[in-house]
């Protein structure tokens, strides 16, 4: 037990139009955590309410306030609170009062123990509609099958990770939904604990369906990064020549026909789409990883972030 409130621990909560939340959420963080060693570090995603205000008049020492400059969505809001966390233990949780900071203390355990990296919860009678259930079921059910990482619960925003791997997770996008499948693939170390999980406090709820069709779009990319990202030829080369084998055959074809009976070709749709598989295979998909290469590298090789802070204050006060 005193190893665990001897060391700091950073809490990181993204808010957006929050501000019938935080401040409960603040006074039940300080009720789970007392005698602890933390800081609270509250990201607020250009919020059009006064969250931000709220935040600040609460004129907590424990309270550390970013601003972000405009609205980049919750991945790059816990980007930017784990960048500048500074605990040797990084907890992140959402800021709508579903998860309950009760639950930090027991994760905690399993995270100073040493075998863990990452301790990611399971939430209990999740109080959430079925707009929100689909798209979490359809996204732990692609990890397991495709991943082969049984995580139960992707969605659950509450986990306590060690320092360096938070550190390492390079967010970007909307990959906050697989933050425990990267993790993972940086080697890290995953337990699962049951946490308890509570209706909306207050405010509405940000997702809609649309995230259904999001989760499967990131879920492609985060998958293609993992298998392909080191040998993209065995993607790109194999459609490659699938697609220039293709556009040869009708080329042959069409040759074929012009010089066995005399046709004229040069007016067949299917010679332009003889010679478009053939540049197809040459192209087809390549923009799109070399555009995530080129993103990557620039903010990674320049040690710039995707994200701007406009300001950040300390129990109320200006840094």
């Amino acid at each position: 037990m005193a190893a665990i409130t001897n060391a700091l621990l950073s809490i990181v909560v993204p808010l957006y139009n929050e501000e019938e939340n935080v401040t409960l959420l603040t006074q039940k963080i300080h009720e789970s955590l007392s005698g602890y060693n933390y800081q609270i570090i509250y990201v607020d995603d250009f919020s059009k309410d006064g969250t931000r205000h709220k935040v600040s008049g609460l004129n907590d020492e424990h309270v550390h306030l970013i601003a972000l400059k405009k609205n980049y969505g919750q991945s790059l809001a816990l980007a930017a609170g784990i960048d500048y966390a500074e605990g040797e233990y990084i907890i992140t949780m959402d800021g709508d009062l579903q998860n309950d900071p009760s639950d930090i203390p027991k994760m905690l355990e399993y995270a100073v123990s040493g075998e863990y990296d990452v301790v990611t919860g399971i939430r209990q009678k999740r109080k959430d509609s079925l707009i929100k259930k689909i798209p979490s079921k359809i996204a732990n059910f692609l990890v397991r099958r495709v991943t082969k990482l049984d995580i139960k619960d992707n969605g659950c925003a509450l986990k306590v990770f060690t320092k360096d791997i938070a550190k390492e997770l390079n967010l970007y996008g909307e990959m906050h939904r697989f933050i425990t499948l990267l993790a993972h693939l940086e080697g890290a170390q995953i337990k699962q604990v049951p946490v308890n999980h509570h209706a909306r406090h207050a405010g509405v709820s940000k997702y809609g369906l649309e995230r259904v069709f999001k989760v499967v779009a990131d879920m492609m990319l985060l998958l293609f990064i993992r298998k392909y990202f080191q040998r993209p030829i065995h993607l790109f080369g194999i459609l490659g020549v699938l697609l220039i084998i293709l556009g040869i055959l009708i080329n042959i074809y069409l040759l074929i026909i012009k010089v066995g009976m005399g046709e004229d070709i040069g007016t067949r749709p299917l010679l332009m789409f003889g010679m478009m598989f053939i540049l197809a295979g040459i192209q087809l998909f390549t923009i799109g990883i070399v555009m995530e290469l080129l993103i990557r590298t620039y903010y990674e090789s320049q040690k710039k972030r995707p994200y701007r802070i406009k300001n950040i204050s300390i129990g109320g006060r200006t840094a």
